[in-house]
């Protein structure tokens, strides 16, 4: 026989060894005749040393623990049964000024910047407080009209048939044409007082507020209705929540909501939602929701990133803590405990999910005792047990009859036939 034939055989032969030593190996504590492994006491499977005493001989992928191997790989149990379901949402959020609460400064009249008093993007301004002083031609032609019509309010007689020949009409056009443009009756009996026009006029913040923006600058030419500033009341912001489509329903109006920002971590803020707008957003496929927030410090910044955790109750079902499902991909179960103390494992179908517990549809019943934890040292011991059922082809574990030569003295390779050498 040449070189490479005869490597080959020895290849072959190896294999064989050492697969009959493996099963050896498995299925020779089963016997329980061997000295030499007497410290395995009495482990039927093999497959985990640390867990001596499991029994796999249970059909149906069991598993049989003592009460010390529970206490000492951890397991733990619950019990299947009717509990209320608190749905928990978690979105992401971000904060937002109030649009109630937002102001601009626009002045009806055209003109020109005399002199600003707030100059600034961000500065903190009072209801009432002067922004700016505006030089407008129409409205100094409009206030000497004030002053010729109060100095003719003396009664007369009009010389045109059918028209009333009181100056007093007159003066109250004018006042009302100055009101419109925002003058106010104390700015216009100030001007009676005088007797004269005055050449600027000057605009005031109607609200308490920050400049979110300003659009003029000191001698700059205006027309009527252009904006130049915007005031926002930032004492209440909003915190504008996405929620996904399956989450949508959680968000209902009143719904008490906790807000988490970045910026200060381990703190929630609590609130309320006020609004959920009618449409859906095509680009992220969320829902926006409208919370309102208490934010008298100021520590809220309009684009802070939040998050947004919302709970609602939900209808009693029949559930199981989250822990006890094992959820591969093509199915889900969970490991019950037997009358016998067996463990075996259960298919479930699942429904509502919610913070700790899942709904159970069917598979298992109320009352019944899952496995809680170490369930998937529970899972690969039986995964063990079936593999070993299906090497030998019986049912239980350690029925090694259909396997001649695997006894607890070692892999008997007697008699096994081995190709012949050849000689050179």
């Amino acid at each position: 026989m040449n070189t490479p034939l005869r490597k080959r055989t020895w290849i072959v032969a190896g294999s064989v060894i050492v697969v009959a030593a493996a099963a050896w190996v498995l299925l020779a504590p089963s016997h329980g005749t061997n000295g030499n492994h007497s410290a395995a006491a009495g482990t039927t499977s093999g497959g985990v040393g640390n867990m001596a005493g499991m029994d796999m001989s249970s059909p149906g992928g069991g598993v049989r623990l003592t009460a010390s191997q529970i206490r000492q790989f951890g397991v733990t149990f619950d019990t299947v049964k009717v509990r209320p379901l608190e749905s928990e949402v978690r979105a992401t959020a971000s904060i937002a000024m109030d649009e109630t609460r937002m102001a601009q400064i626009t002045p009806k009249f055209s003109g020109f910047v005399d002199k600003l008093f707030v100059n600034s993007t961000g500065q903190v301004v009072r209801r009432g407080q002067p922004v700016a002083a505006l030089y407008s031609p129409d409205l100094y032609a409009a206030e000497q009209e004030l002053l010729l019509a109060a100095h003719l309010r003396s009664p007369r007689e009009s010389s045109v048939p059918g028209v009333a020949g009181n100056s007093l009409n007159l003066l109250a056009a004018a006042r009302q044409r100055l009101r419109l443009w925002d003058v106010s009756d104390a700015e216009i009996d100030g001007i009676l007082r005088r007797g004269q026009p005055r050449r600027s006029v000057t605009l005031f913040s109607p609200v308490n507020g920050v400049v979110t923006e300003k659009n003029v600058v000191q001698g700059q030419s205006i027309s009527a209705g252009a904006p130049l500033m915007s005031v926002a009341d930032l004492s209440t912001v909003w915190a504008l929540v996405e929620l996904r489509e399956a989450d949508a329903r959680g968000a209902r109006l009143g719904a008490t909501v906790l807000v988490e920002v970045n910026a200060f971590p381990g703190e929630r803020i609590a609130g309320r939602v006020t609004y959920v707008y009618p449409t859906l957003m095509e680009q992220t496929r969320t829902i926006r929701a409208r919370v309102v927030l208490p934010n008298a410090d100021g520590r809220l910044k309009p684009g802070m990133f939040a998050t947004a955790v919302l709970s609602a109750p939900q209808a009693s079902a029949l559930s199981v803590p989250s822990p006890a499902l094992i959820e591969t991909g093509d199915r889900t179960y969970v490991f019950v405990r037997m009358k016998d103390g067996s463990l075996m494992p259960r298919d479930v179908k699942t429904g509502r999910r919610t913070s700790g517990y899942v709904e159970i549809l069917s598979g298992v019943d109320t009352g019944a005792v899952v496995v809680t934890s170490a369930q998937f040292l529970l899972d690969s011991e039986s995964n063990i047990g079936e593999v070993m059922r299906s090497m030998i082809g019986q049912g239980p574990v350690g029925a090694a009859g259909d396997m001649p030569g695997m006894e607890d003295k070692g892999a008997n390779v007697k008699g096994m036939q081995m190709p012949p050498a050849s000689r050179k």
